[in-house]
């Protein structure tokens, strides 16, 4: 399976789920979109979002990020803020500040979890598996769920937060789990112009190598770093399906009705 980027000017790390197969079939395309902000698009890159019938925006980030860099609207789109995380998190928010401190939190990463890996696995289990969290991922796919039209969520940087709701949104159409790591993993490579620069302005930067990693290490979309998640929650409930049923309140209704909005079933 191929994942396509939507090549959109000053969006990153844009996709349509449109073409992703199912167990049914194919998620239609123009129905689903997960980004990376959208902070001073210009207006060819509004206009393309008008003609895919863009009509909700959910912003996954935190207040802090909202204010330093706040979404490009347009008139008669439905802006939602659902902060996934409550406060600045390292590897997965990107504020101002926290870049300031990075190499601090490096050394309290390395303390703490010893490699990125485990800091990155821990903080997306965090997300699934936290009071608050799940309240805004419950609320996200509530708007996923009644929408008509086509949506788009996204993060900072369309990696981690925009991450998880995709790889929720996608079990519960019946993606196979390999086709959601694809998915997941190709933010690596549609941003890597960007991990080029910020991994070589490490490269000069005074820290040493084992530090450096961990922050190498969490620039990255490795595939343990959502497979670990979705084992957890596979060993817990059984499924990515009833987890949302437990933990989210997803009923069968709402899949079904999922299914039939944003799924082209075979002939």
């Amino acid at each position: 399976m191929h994942i396509k980027r939507l090549k959109l000017k000053k969006l990153f790390n844009t996709r349509d789920l449109g073409g992703i197969p199912t167990k049914d079939g194919v998620i239609k395309k123009g129905k689903l979109i997960r980004s990376g902000k959208l902070y001073k698009i210009p207006d060819s890159t509004v206009q393309a979002l008008k003609d895919m019938n863009v009509k909700t925006v959910i912003d996954l980030r935190i207040f802090t990020e909202c204010e330093e860099s706040p979404d490009t609207l347009w008139e008669g789109v439905n802006y939602v803020h659902l902060p996934v995380l409550c406060t600045a998190t390292p590897g997965i928010t990107r504020e101002k500040s926290m870049t300031k401190t990075m190499a601090i939190e490096s050394r309290r990463i390395k303390d703490e979890f010893g490699t990125a890996d485990n800091y990155m696995t821990q903080m997306y289990r965090s997300v699934l598996f936290s009071e608050e969290p799940k309240k805004c991922l419950a609320q996200t796919l509530r708007l996923i769920i009644d929408n008509d039209d086509c949506i788009l969520w996204h993060c900072s940087g369309g990696k981690d937060r925009a991450g998880i709701v995709a790889m929720l949104v996608e079990g519960l159409l019946g993606v196979d789990e390999k086709v959601i790591l694809q998915d997941y993993v190709a933010s690596h490579y549609f941003q890597r112009a960007r991990f080029f620069w910020n991994r070589a302005g490490l490269v000069i930067a005074p820290l040493y190598m084992r530090f450096k990693k961990i922050l190498f290490g969490m620039m990255a979309a490795k595939p343990i770093y959502m497979k670990v998640p979705i084992e957890n929650i596979k060993e817990k409930y059984g499924s990515i399906e009833m987890y949302c049923k437990t933990e989210l309140g997803v009923t069968d209704e709402d899949i079904a009705k999922m299914k039939e909005k944003y799924v082209e079933k075979r002939g």
